[in-house]
């Protein structure tokens, strides 16, 4: 743990003197006062405030223990590093059959990341910890199976011209969300409700059109359809018609 020991006329002196030493912000360290300054008697026995400051330091190697007894309590044999970058921790696991640490689209794997920062974060009161969990790269998978479906969810509402709501997500999840059609010509996103079943809703955008081609497209197949039988009778395809949505991982 990073810490100096300071001594100045006065307590916070003494302090501002430890800051700049350190490089850091006052509510990133831990203060204490280990002597008060005193005058003495016409000069004689005065002497000056001393405090150490300590830097305030995440739990790293407790979070690390953690996990390692879940993957031991599991019976899983994996590899867990950790990656650190100044107050940004990244754990990332790898190994065989790790899909119960992952769970239903992520669900298992974001609790142990909540669990994670509340770890790493214990006695940094005022003091940000960012923490990310991955297992074997599930990370990106999502991310990238996301985009797809903003892009897929893009498509319709230009198409459709209403607007469509996801299914709730987490705050990161949102984001990739908002990112991925943060430029679309036609359309615009926008996160509605309270956690836990905040969602992305996305909108046309106001005098929008629809994807280049969507029409020509939408007629070329009914045509084809409508030749390719006898007999055949038109009926009228309701426009609020969704088709299945596929499942992410």
């Amino acid at each position: 743990m990073r810490q100096t020991e300071q001594t100045a006329k006065t307590v916070e002196e003494a302090i501002e003197q430890g800051l700049q030493i350190l490089g850091v912000k006052r509510e990133d360290v831990e203060i204490q006062v280990l002597e008060e300054p005193t005058g003495g008697i016409f000069g004689i026995g005065a002497k000056q405030a001393r405090v150490r400051l300590l830097v305030k330091e995440a739990n790293v190697e407790k979070a690390q223990k953690v996990l390692e007894d879940i993957l031991k309590i599991l019976n899983l044999q994996a590899t867990l590093d950790v990656v650190e970058n100044q107050d940004n921790f990244r754990f990332e696991i790898t190994g065989e059959n790790l899909g119960i640490l992952i769970g239903h689209r992520g669900q298992t794997l974001n609790a142990l990341q909540f669990f994670l920062s509340l770890v790493l974060g214990k006695g940094l009161e005022g003091k940000k910890v960012n923490c990310t969990l991955d297992v074997e790269g599930y990370r990106a998978r999502r991310e990238r199976a996301l985009q797809i479906l903003a892009e897929k969810m893009a498509q319709r509402v230009s198409t459709e011209r209403r607007s469509i709501a996801l299914e709730p997500m987490l705050p990161h999840e949102r984001r990739i969300i908002h990112l991925a059609l943060q430029n679309h010509p036609y359309v615009t996103t926008a996160s509605q409700g309270k956690e836990p079943l905040r969602k992305v809703v996305i909108s046309p955008k106001e005098g929008g059109k629809p994807a280049k081609g969507t029409a020509r497209r939408r007629e070329k197949s009914v045509s084809k359809n409508t030749s390719s039988r006898k007999n055949f009778t038109p009926r009228t395809i309701s426009s609020r018609w969704e088709p299945k949505e596929e499942p992410l991982e």
